[in-house]
């Protein structure tokens, strides 16, 4: 926050800015990863705001679950804001300091161990959003910017206030807003069970469950690739990990709601999935996607077993990394050949091999398949829920993998596969401003094909890094699961028993 507030205030060359925030957000990875280190063997640490003692000071707390979001966060934050960078999406000097304010409100929230500053963090990670939403969106297409950024800030604004309602209905039925003071006290008090559920619907609507979904899917696409990624790999998730942190510890994992989980859960894989079907665009496909996945994620607090919650976890660290670098791989097509409608041109992977491999892999894994990711978490969640007797959630996932990899081979053959035809390159090189031209000449856009098999690829290196460095992470976690699963089995541990956390947070 001080670092963004300094320049803000300090108007210089562009090319500080991207330096002094690339180093802010890598020393915030770093410092994620050196808190993995120290909960290897479990437990949690908290810190007390000003040394005030506990019940007065403003609590902040991390285990393995919030050092796991720390660091995924923070290589999110730093392949999108190269990728924002070599698109041109971040000409703006107030670029770098809205993006370390958004981070700093998420590594807030993440650490926060009170709900009232639960509320107060998701609003400092939303207003810079709002200007990031409208800052660095493309500049085609304003009507349609400008509706996406309304839906966006009206549905936020909603979901604040319900939350707001929800923070101040606890208060009023436990006399506390501290998630360590209010420990197992859903489960044992029905009137804090329904405050308690306000605050999580609020937080459902933020994670855009099934039937508060429409607005992402809507909203997401409309801004510029770069954003999408961030917010994707962002904003719901600090949600989804709320709900985590919340069930756990104030409900104390009570069996007796989670079938509701499971029913909404499940349904929201369903809707979102086959919402995707009539899309026709590659970021509009992915945001549906994104709506399914989030029930696969959530099904792991909704079985509420110690493999479900390993699932789960290792299910949410998959999916940031691996949608991030869809939209990345498509958005840079987009970024250089001014439009990600399917079909308006074919053949990308010719050109731009890379790009196209790097599209690949992710919707592999995103689809499920080996030896990426993907699998490893959709495997996890289908034996967690066969496991726990639940079969029609099985079923479910498995159908909706299906019409996954259907939705991915379609992107890949509307805009990767294929030969090019004459329209579509007559179509790239009237592209806006922005996106990538042919060079030399040629009569005709016969002229342009024959120009289009003898150039070099159009996306740079610097464009195509982000989404490569993603895909071979999800490649990495793939081949490597066994580490992150360990990883996660820790962080579950202490969903299950909220004991070291509880302690920490009230002996701050």
């Amino acid at each position: 926050m001080i670092i963004a507030g300094i320049l803000a205030f300090t108007p210089t060359r562009r090319h500080i800015h991207v330096i002094v925030m690339m180093v802010t957000i890598a020393a915030s990875t770093a410092g994620g990863i050196l808190l993995i280190l120290d909960f290897l063997d479990g437990g949690a640490i908290a810190h007390g705001v000003g040394g005030w003692v506990a019940g007065i000071a403003i609590p902040f707390a991390a285990d393995m679950f919030t050092a796991l979001m720390l660091t995924v966060t923070g290589i999110l934050s730093l392949t999108c804001a190269w990728f924002a960078v070599a698109s041109g999406r971040a000409q703006s000097r107030f670029f770098a300091p809205m993006l370390l304010v958004l981070l700093a409100g998420v590594n807030g929230a993440l650490l926060t161990a009170d709900l009232f500053n639960l509320f107060v963090f998701i609003e400092v990670m939303l207003l810079p959003s709002y200007g990031l939403f409208l800052l660095a969106a493309p500049d085609r297409a304003p009507i349609r910017r400008i509706a996406g950024a309304r839906l966006y800030v009206t549905i936020n604004l909603l979901t604040s206030t319900v939350f707001l309602i929800g923070v101040g209905f606890l208060y009023g039925t436990a006399g506390t807003v501290n998630i360590a003071e209010l420990s197992g006290m859903a489960a044992a008090d029905e009137t804090v069970a329904v405050a308690t559920a306000v605050c999580l619907f609020a937080l459902g609507i933020k994670a855009a469950v099934v039937p508060v979904h429409g607005w992402l899917a809507r909203a997401y696409p409309t801004t510029s690739p770069a954003i999408t990624a961030l917010f994707s790999g962002l904003h719901t998730k600090v949600a989804i990990f709320a709900i985590y942190r919340v069930y756990a510890v104030v409900f104390d994992g009570d069996p007796r709601f989670l079938w509701i989980g499971i029913a909404v859960f499940a349904v929201t894989m369903v809707v979102g999935v086959l919402g995707a079907v009539g899309e026709n665009t590659s970021r509009s496909i992915l945001a549906f996607h994104m709506v399914s996945q989030i029930g696969y994620i959530l099904l792991g607090v909704a079985l509420f077993t110690p493999l479900g919650l390993v699932a789960g976890i290792f299910y949410l660290l998959h999916h940031m990394i691996v949608k991030a670098s869809l939209f990345l791989s498509t958005g840079a097509v987009e970024v250089r050949y001014g439009t990600d409608k399917l079909g308006a041109f074919r053949g990308v992977a010719k050109t731009e091999p890379l790009i196209a491999a790097a599209f690949f892999v992710a919707a592999l894994s995103l689809a499920g398949l080996p030896p990426f990711s993907g699998f490893v978490a959709k495997l996890s969640l289908i034996v967690a829920a066969q496991d726990a007797g639940e079969i029609v959630a099985v079923v479910v996932m498995i159908l909706v993998s299906l019409v996954t990899l259907l939705s991915m081979l379609k992107i890949w053959s509307g805009m990767f596969w294929g030969s090019r035809t004459r329209e579509a390159d007559a179509s790239i090189d009237a592209a806006p401003a922005g996106a990538a031209s042919v060079t030399g000449s040629g009569s005709g856009s016969g002229g342009a094909t024959d120009m289009l098999t003898r150039t070099r690829p159009r996306i740079g290196a610097s464009l195509a890094a982000p989404a490569i460095v993603l895909a071979v992470i999800t490649l990495g976690l793939g081949l490597g699961a066994e580490l992150l699963l360990g990883l996660a089995q820790i962080a579950a541990d202490g969903l299950l028993d909220t004991s070291a956390y509880v302690e920490a947070v009230l002996g701050s």
